[in-house]
């Protein structure tokens, strides 16, 4: 349907280089659109990412950096807009997790999580709206989780619990901050899903427990989550901003 179709725009994906944020990347391109994929260099898995782009006769390109250095996204959107034209999309799904009790917590690994998670996606959203704003037109979708809205049973992860609400308030905020000058700003929460992360072994029986709370009795694939954002990123959404979109199984309900 034309309602979703992505072709002549371009759309900037942070963490693009694994699991989610490469599936989204992938299949934004499916929709028709160019794809920059931003991501640290370190964590590899950019490269084969616009490899798959590209495949799809789509065009790509592979920027390095953190989401928590300015210089590097205005050095990101600056590329992208040279190289592949004006940025219309970007989803800003880069983030890191972690678990551990609260009462040994330290404020390093809190103020490290907190400063990507939170503070990455503020400066993304910053570095994207800059340009966006300019143009009266954009959709800006971040990627939470369903731990913003719940506290997932058995874990001890009160710092990536929060850093995730407070992207979602954040990204309502910046929403109505933004509405009546072009630019919609959503998020995508996904539940349990199949990341390379929890393709370990170790995590083997804890993957049984999360498949067993979720009403729909599995975890999701990382490519299940593509469907939501082409929907907020495209005209099928156009009167949708300030969301929080939660793609589940239906987890929260219970």
């Amino acid at each position: 349907m034309t309602l979703f179709d992505l072709h002549e725009e371009v759309a900037l994906v942070t963490g693009a280089g694994s699991g989610i944020g490469q599936a989204i990347a992938i299949g934004l391109a499916e929709a028709g659109a160019d794809i920059a994929c931003f991501g640290h260099a370190s964590k590899g898995g950019l490269e084969e990412t616009a490899q798959k782009i590209t495949a799809l006769g789509r065009k790509a390109l592979v920027l390095t950096g953190t989401v928590t250095s300015e210089n590097d996204l205005a050095a990101a959107v600056e590329r992208t807009e040279k190289e592949l034209g004006a940025l219309s999309i970007a989803v800003n799904n880069a983030g890191i997790a972690g678990a551990e009790p609260a009462e040994t917590l330290s404020h390093e690994k809190w103020r490290k999580l907190y400063d990507v998670n939170v503070g990455g996606v503020f400066l993304s959203c910053q570095a994207e709206a800059r340009t966006m704003l300019k143009r009266r037109k954009g959709s800006i979708i971040n990627i939470a989780s369903m731990s913003g809205s719940i506290v997932n049973r058995g874990l001890t992860q009160a710092h990536y619990n929060s850093s995730k609400a407070a992207v979602i308030h954040m990204s309502k905020s910046l929403a109505m901050e933004w509405a009546d000058r072009g630019l919609r700003v959503n998020v995508v929460s996904p539940g349990y899903t199949l990341t390379p992360m929890n393709r370990r072994p170790e995590v083997a029986e804890q993957i049984k427990i999360f498949e067993r709370d979720t009403p729909m009795g599995r975890m999701a694939t990382p490519e299940e989550m593509v469907g939501p954002t082409v929907f907020l990123a495209s005209r099928a959404s156009s009167f949708v901003t300030g969301i929080d979109l939660i793609v589940d199984g239906g987890f929260v309900c219970w």
